[in-house]
């Protein structure tokens, strides 16, 4: 067996210039001068271990951060590690003014914890990590109506506000935030907006346009496309992103190189592939509203959705409600050909589910009904087939349920 090191030229790497980018699936990398000295400094800049940084993850960071016109980004393990890792982040220290608000509950690893004013219309694991985690660590979190300005004001305004919350499209209800607005009463309240585009994608929205100060992914979803990895991402202003890459590094939320690898492979097709989706969901919203057997549509319009996204984008997901309950929209879903009853969403094929069993199980039906999930509603994440075949699907699935 060699012992021969391969060469570390910077004239060796240089002469080979790969297309793709490759998949550095090392775990360390050999040590010099600059890499001791980033260790002494922290550790975020060079490459030396990939629980730190990786060449082929900062790949698709630098890929993402160009897709949301920002100054940079940060890959994590999961859509849910980038938001508690951002969070915990934003909110370690509280506010500069912040009084402790109940000493006796005070966190000891957070120390003085901050306050969020979060939606209540968010994504079933961040509804837990809001109601359950968080306020175990002290954190004093406040819950409103995702489309009630009014509550937004009211409820920033009650105490001193760390972080404000949202989802630009909600997770199932497709509730659309009035993202100027509310980066307007985040920031005269002297909190950071923190907003996951996973629903509506930088394809519809880039929420830093309209000021929001951190976007969060599931990379998971459309970034990716191919429904084959797990992923997540936060993106903003460099000096943000190295404080939630401290918390990635010590909570232990890197990205596997090669799970960075599919996402950069999946944003290759990025626009092609949400061109067809979101062309497809605006011709099924409008064949389900005008279909007997559904009670309502949800679906981005009005005047929040031609301020705040993109002309003729209004993404790639439809909700919508069927007569007959939850049973009857399981009976649909099982009847369809074409779209897949599965969890997630944002792949290349079209995926379906109910929420009360799946991505809002944990809600009661009380607690449901409150975040406006109907009794009967499917989510609906539209793929790359044939839109035709897509609504001709549903439409027999409806008929043979009736």
């Amino acid at each position: 067996m060699s012992d021969a090191r391969p060469a570390k030229s910077a004239g060796y790497l240089a002469r080979t210039r790969p297309v793709v980018p490759p998949i550095y699936q090392s775990a360390t990398f050999y040590l010099d001068d600059l890499a001791y000295k980033d260790i002494q400094e922290g550790g975020l800049r060079e490459h030396w271990y990939s629980r730190f940084a990786n060449p082929t993850v900062d790949a698709a960071a630098a890929e993402i951060a160009a897709l949301e016109g920002a100054e940079a980004a940060l890959m994590t393990s999961s859509g849910m590690a980038a938001i508690a890792t951002t969070l915990l982040t934003l909110l370690a220290n509280g506010t500069a003014d912040q009084p402790a608000h109940d000493k006796a509950q005070a966190s000891p690893v957070l120390g003085r914890p901050g306050r969020i004013v979060a939606a209540r219309q968010v994504y079933g694991d961040t509804r837990d990590l809001l109601v359950r985690d968080l306020p175990a660590l002290g954190v004093d979190v406040t819950m409103v109506d995702a489309t009630d300005v009014g509550a937004w004001a009211e409820a920033i305004a009650d105490a001193p506000t760390t972080v404000v919350y949202a989802e630009t499209l909600s997770n199932p209800q497709l509730d659309l935030t009035d993202l100027p607005t509310l980066a307007r009463l985040s920031h005269a309240a002297g909190a950071k907006l923190v907003v996951d585009n996973t629903f509506a994608t930088p394809y519809t929205v880039n929420p830093l346009r309209h000021g929001a100060d951190v976007v969060v992914h599931s990379a998971t979803k459309f970034l990716s496309g191919h429904s084959d990895v797990i992923a997540g991402v936060v993106v903003a202003d460099a000096a943000t992103v190295t404080e939630v890459q401290k918390r990635v590094i010590t909570f232990g939320g890197c990205l596997d190189p090669h799970a960075a690898f599919l996402v950069w492979r999946g944003i290759q097709t990025f626009d092609l592939r949400l061109e067809r989706s979101c062309a497809t969901a605006a011709r099924l919203a409008s064949a389900l509203a005008a279909n007997p057997e559904i009670v309502s549509v949800r679906y981005p319009t009005g005047d929040i959705a031609a301020r705040v996204m993109r002309p003729d984008r209004r993404g790639a997901m439809v909700a919508f409600t069927v007569r007959g309950g939850d049973t009857r929209a399981l009976a649909v879903m099982r009847r369809l050909t074409v779209a897949s009853e599965a969890t997630s969403l944002g792949g290349v094929e079209s995926l379906v589910s109910t929420p009360f069993n799946s991505s809002h199980f944990s809600l009661t039906p009380e607690e449901r009904v409150a975040a406006r999930i109907d009794d009967g509603m499917i989510r609906l994440s539209c793929g790359i087939e044939d839109p035709s075949a897509l609504i001709s699907d549903l439409e027999q699935a409806l008929a043979a349920t009736v």
